[in-house]
């Protein structure tokens, strides 16, 4: 049984929705985050990565960035940029990319539910981050960017969902903007105490949510939570700090795209000794065009090397189907060609590998392996539902399994946790 419950959003106001909507902060660099709001002082960024007011020199973890950030948020709501709801409410939030939607439903999280396992895991958190993010919460006393979760549909009365999605999305958005990408961000509120029951009714119905991106902030919200029960310990449960802010996205709505793969060298093997290496587990082939080769299809990859593209298809003594880590695509790559053949042991760790989101295309493998580079691999995208497979067992994904697009914007809402 998932719980959530409506709150009453920090947001902005409308006309500055599209000024102040940001990407998360864990997709860029402070550098390019100053690049990124220069002109625009209403950037979220100016409170997600708040080190790029102060100078450049300042370590990211420094107590002052953390202050600044709550400073700064504290001035966007003095200065009436932001306005908070009266009422506790649910919001839809609806991302328009290539022509493709997806509308999930936004609302407090328990944080109970994170420790019970009700919000499912699928990656590993690194103690440096997770403390960035705690006293990012702590200091502004509020959940700043949502968590990205998602749910089995199937297990969901989801056509009742959409009606109330329907229903409500007829009415005046109170946001409705193209991003800087092309990608479409519509917004309403939910503020019908008789629908806002029934979706909590719904989602009661649901054995459990699983995180599709957000691990860190997740982890960190969930301390936070932790943190403040034991400086108040009369506490009821019903304190905002006992919920973190998320999004809930139906399976079948969300998209997941390739994350492939660039390595520096060969590991002291000439081409020829590579391709004999890999026919004991790969079917190879010449790619049908020059153009760049997209996997169609399971357990298929693309091979860049010396400006000429190949097919690899692994034969069956590579996979294990039955098992849910064993048969990603990400870990046949991992343990028959990264590892054994070209020397790398840990891709958390080695200098030698670098991973590119599919949103950057795959004309960027081409570059990087004629550059700095040597090989490439393009990869068949990662399914949701094997996210859910790993996640049901208490597993993690290989590392850099998955790239949802389109990235959730931080800032149009805010949770306090007073």
């Amino acid at each position: 049984m998932a719980v959530i419950r409506p709150f009453k959003s920090i947001r902005p106001i409308s006309e500055l929705a599209s000024k102040v909507a940001a990407l998360p902060y864990d997709v860029m660099n402070s550098e390019e985050a100053r690049k990124m709001t220069k002109g625009n002082p209403h950037s979220f960024l100016h409170i997600d990565r708040a080190e790029i007011d102060l100078d450049p020199s300042i370590d990211v973890h420094d107590k002052k960035v953390y202050e600044k950030a709550r400073d700064n948020l504290n001035k966007m709501l003095d200065d009436g940029d932001y306005i908070q709801d009266i009422n506790p409410c649910l919001y839809i939030y609806r991302q328009i990319m290539d022509g493709r939607s997806q509308t999930g439903i936004v609302f407090c999280a328990s944080i109970d539910d994170y420790l019970k396992g009700v919000i499912k895991k699928h990656e590993f958190t690194r103690k440096d981050k997770e403390e960035d993010r705690i006293n990012h919460v702590d200091y502004c006393d509020a959940n700043t960017g949502p968590i990205f979760l998602t749910y089995n549909e199937d297990q969901l009365a989801s056509e009742i969902i959409e009606a109330w999605i329907e229903n409500e999305s007829k009415r005046k958005p109170l946001y409705n903007f193209v991003s800087e990408d092309g990608i479409t961000h519509i917004v309403w509120a939910i503020d019908n105490d008789i629908i806002i029951d029934e979706i909590i009714d719904l989602f009661k119905e649901i054995d459990c949510l699983y995180i599709a991106d957000g691990h860190h902030r997740a982890a960190s919200a969930v301390k936070v939570g932790l943190k403040r029960r034991k400086e108040n310990p009369n506490y009821t449960g019903k304190e905002e700090f006992n919920y973190f802010l998320a999004v809930a996205f139906p399976d079948n709505d969300l998209m997941v795209m390739d994350y492939n793969r660039v390595v520096r060298d060969l590991n002291g093997l000439t081409k020829y000794e590579l391709f004999e290496k890999l026919e004991d587990k790969f079917y190879i082939s010449d790619a049908p065009t020059t153009e760049p080769f997209k996997p169609y299809k399971k357990h298929m990859f693309g091979m860049y090397l010396e400006h000429r593209w190949y097919v690899l298809e692994a034969k069956k003594e590579t996979f294990n189907e039955e098992d849910p880590i064993l048969s990603l695509d990400v870990s046949i790559l991992q343990e028959n060609i990264l590892h054994p053949i070209l020397g790398i042991e840990d891709v958390r760790t080695s200098d030698r590998i670098d991973f590119i989101g599919g949103i950057r295309g795959l004309k960027e493998l081409e570059r990087r392996a004629n550059t700095d580079m040597k090989i490439a691999f393009s990869m068949y995208p990662t399914e949701v539902r094997d996210i859910m497979r790993v996640a049901d067992i208490g597993e993690v994904m290989p590392p850099k399994s998955t790239w949802f697009e389109p990235k959730l914007r931080s800032g149009l809402f805010i949770h306090k946790l007073k």
